[in-house]
C-alpha cells in the first residue's frame, strides 16, 4: 500500500466488461478510488491547490462539489466490446492522446446475412441477404483487400464530427448527415482469420428488433449497404432454400417509428427482446411467427341451426409455426491496427466483399500500446474484491508507468507504435 504522503498518479489498464459504457467503468473507479487510502494523498493534495486558487479561477470552476479523483480514457470502447481501456489519474490524464495514436489489437466475431444500422449486434436490423456461399476460402481470400494501408468509412454511430456536430447525434435524432461521411486512410498492420463457424455450430445470432421505414430510410442513406454480387446471388440459390439464404437484399419488415434513444457516449440500450409488431399487428420477419389466421365472420351461417346439415362449427385454428431461425455462418478475425480504425465498418465491408451482409457480434481489444490483457491489466472484479486487493496493483502499474516516464527523458511514456 502507498506510504503516507505519497501521491499515486499516471496511467493503468482495466480490462473492461460487457454491455456498460467506457464513461461507466471510470465512474466505477472512481467511486472505489474516492475513499480509499491509496488515493488520499493525492485528494489532500488537491484540496489544498484548490484553496490558493484566486478569486476567478474559483469562479470559472464549473465543478464546485469537493474534489474527486480524476480520471480519463485513452481510447472508448463501445458497450458491446470487452478488453483493455486505457486509464489515466491525475497528471496521467495529460498522457492520454498518446494512446490514442497507439497502435491497437483486437478479436473480433462477424455474423454474416444481416446489415444494422450500427454496424453491430446492439443496432436493428436494416436487411438480410443470401449467405450459403460464403466460405472459408473466399474470406481467407478478400481477407487480402483489407490488409495494408486503406481507405475506410467510419459508421454514423461514431464520435467524428460533421459541421461540427458529431455523427451520433445526427444517427440518435433520426436526423440525416447533411455531407457525404467521407473515406479516411487507415493502415491494418495484421488480419488474420483465427476461426470458422459453420452456421448452426455457433451461438451468435442476429439482432431481434428491426428498423422502422424511417429509420432505415435515413440509414440507408449514409450507410451504403451496397449491391449483392449477382455470381454470389446465384451461389445462394443453389446452395439454400431458405428465404434468407436466397435472392437479393431483403428489408426486414417496418416496425413503428420511434425516437432513437441509442447514445454512443452511453450505448447501453441492446438487442431487445420483444418482437416489434408491424402496422397490422402482426409480429416482423424478424420475430419467427407466422401472421395470425382472420377469424370467421360472427353470423357466418344466420340461417343454419346446430341440427342442420349445413351448419359447420368454424375449428379453431392451430397455434401459428414457429420458423426456422436462421443460420448464418461466422467467422473470428484478429487484427492490429493503427489510430482511426473502425472494426465494426471491417465486418460491415467484408460482409459486402463476400456478396452478402455482416454485423460485428463481439470485440474483444486485446492491446493497446504496451498493455495486454493477461500481463498488465487489471481485471474488473477485483474492484468488488475491496482496496486490498486492487490497491497493490494499481499502485504497482503507476509505478511502473512513473518509471518508464523517467526512461524517456521526461516526455511521458510513449506506447508502443508512436514515433518520437
Amino acid at each position: 500500500m502507498a506510504a503516507t504522503g505519497k501521491i499515486v498518479e499516471g496511467v493503468f489498464a482495466i480490462n473492461k466488461p460487457p454491455s456498460i459504457t467506457s464513461a461507466q467503468v471510470l465512474r466505477d473507479l472512481q467511486t472505489h478510488f474516492n475513499p480509499s487510502t491509496l488515493f488520499s494523498p493525492w485528494l489532500t493534495a488537491e484540496k489544498a491547490r484548490r484553496s490558493q486558487e484566486n478569486h476567478n479561477q474559483k469562479q470559472r470552476r464549473r465543478d464546485k462539489k469537493p474534489p474527486q479523483v480524476k480520471i480519463g480514457h485513452g481510447g472508448t470502447l463501445d458497450p458491446l466490446a470487452t478488453g483493455v481501456l486505457i486509464a489515466g489519474i491525475g497528471k496521467g490524464t495529460k498522457h492520454l492522446q498518446s494512446f490514442l495514436e497507439c497502435t491497437k489489437s483486437y478479436e473480433a466475431v462477424i455474423l454474416f446475412g444481416a446489415a444494422t444500422d450500427t454496424y453491430d449486434r446492439g443496432g436493428k436490423v436494416l436487411a438480410q441477404a443470401p449467405y450459403a456461399h460464403i466460405t472459408r476460402e473466399m474470406i481467407e481470400e478478400n481477407l487480402g483487400k483489407f490488409r495494408g494501408k486503406i481507405m475506410q468509412k467510419p459508421p454514423i454511430f461514431s464520435a467524428l464530427r460533421v459541421q461540427g456536430k458529431r455523427l451520433y447525434e445526427y444517427a440518435r435524432e433520426g436526423k440525416e448527415v447533411p455531407v457525404e461521411i467521407q473515406e479516411r486512410p487507415v493502415e491494418v498492420l495484421e488480419l488474420e482469420l483465427v476461426d470458422w463457424m459453420d452456421g448452426g455450430t455457433h451461438e451468435y445470432r442476429w439482432p431481434k428488433e428491426g428498423a422502422s421505414g424511417e429509420e432505415k430510410a435515413i440509414a440507408e442513406k449514409v450507410l451504403h449497404l451496397g449491391p449483392i454480387k449477382d455470381e454470389a446471388v446465384e451461389q445462394g440459390l443453389e446452395q439454400g432454400s431458405s428465404s434468407t439464404q436466397t435472392g437479393t437484399i431483403q428489408d426486414t419488415e417496418s416496425s413503428p417509428a420511434s425516437k432513437r434513444k441509442r447514445d454512443v457516449s452511453e450505448q447501453d440500450d441492446l438487442v431487445s427482446d420483444s418482437p416489434k409488431k408491424s402496422k397490422t399487428g402482426a409480429s416482423t420477419i424478424m420475430s419467427g411467427a407466422l401472421p395470425p389466421v382472420d377469424p370467421e365472420p360472427a353470423n357466418a351461417f344466420p340461417s343454419a341451426t346446430p341440427s342442420d346439415p349445413a351448419f359447420q362449427q368454424p375449428s379453431t385454428p392451430p397455434p401459428p409455426a414457429e420458423l426456422p431461425q436462421p443460420t448464418p455462418p461466422a467467422c473470428k478475425l484478429r487484427v492490429t491496427v493503427t489510430s482511426g480504425f473502425y472494426v465494426r465498418s471491417l465486418c460491415h465491408d467484408l460482409g459486402s466483399a463476400v456478396g452478402s451482409l455482416a454485423l460485428m457480434s463481439e470485440l474483444v481489444r486485446t492491446r493497446q500500446g504496451d498493455y495486454e490483457l493477461g500481463n498488465n491489466v487489471l481485471e474488473y472484479d477485483d474492484l468488488s474484491k475491496g482496496e486490498s486487493v486492487w490497491g497493490p496493483k494499481v499502485e504497482g502499474m503507476l509505478d511502473e508507468w512513473k518509471e518508464r516516464q523517467g526512461s524517456v527523458g521526461g516526455k511521458g511514456l510513449i506506447p508502443e507504435g508512436v514515433e518520437l
